[in-house]
């Protein structure tokens, strides 16, 4: 019994399994851990990351509620299980648990672009723009965030703007086919003929990007 490893070594031998992205054998030992220790917030929150990384977003969910049943004053496994609900499309509870995060920790940026897309699954347009405004007030070189936030832009009614944001997003990201696309069909829907040629050479990227949706519009008006 004294040679068998201790838990805070098998903890720190899952972590090592997580650093090189051996989910499984990071699995394997943080479920070592959690034999000696159930209670074991890190391991738990850990072992929910790794499923997370494998996919596994439903498995994920209850080890990560776990974690946070450990610890509820950690916004790790508040973060984590919003991100692991926004996999599932559970928008509203990643909404939930992103503000639980952000009451706990506010300086962890990355909440807010994440609880914007969650927001933005709901059409609740406004405030997922608060929070990617916020994202790109700490880096306003995000190209997803300029893409997103030009989604939302459009929910709201506002192609004029969303057209700038999507510009920034392709300035920013020449190879995101979805931004150039929506541009595209954004230009043509709301300005018409003024903007035909723009739009089409939008189009057309997108279709070169690989964003096989342009097709149809580019048969339709461009040709």
């Amino acid at each position: 019994m004294g040679c068998s490893p201790s838990e805070d070594e098998l903890l720190q031998a899952g972590i090592q399994q997580m650093d090189t992205q051996n989910w499984g054998g990071a699995i394997n030992f943080f479920d070592r851990v959690l034999e000696i220790n159930p209670a074991n917030g890190i391991a738990l929150n850990a072992k929910g990351a790794a499923l997370f990384q494998e996919e596994k977003y439903e498995e994920a969910v209850p080890v990560f509620t776990a974690a946070i049943e450990s610890d509820s004053a950690s916004y790790k496994a508040w973060f984590n299980r919003g991100n692991a609900n926004l996999k599932l499309e559970n928008f509203k509870s990643a909404v939930s648990d992103y503000n639980m995060a952000t009451m706990l920790d506010a300086t962890q940026t990355d909440i807010y672009y994440n609880r914007g897309l969650a927001l933005l699954g709901m059409e609740e347009y406004e405030d997922s723009l608060l929070d990617f405004d916020k994202a790109l007030q700490v880096d306003p070189n995000q190209a997803l965030v300029h893409f997103n936030r030009g989604k939302a832009l459009l929910g709201n009614n506002d192609p004029g703007n969303a057209m700038k944001a999507l510009t920034d997003a392709v300035n920013l990201d020449g190879k995101n086919g979805a931004a150039y696309y929506l541009l595209g069909v954004t230009r043509m829907s709301a300005l018409g003929e003024a903007e035909k040629e723009a739009g089409c050479a939008d189009l057309k990227m997108a279709l070169q990007l690989g964003y096989t949706e342009a097709k149809t519009w580019i048969d339709d008006f461009c040709e």
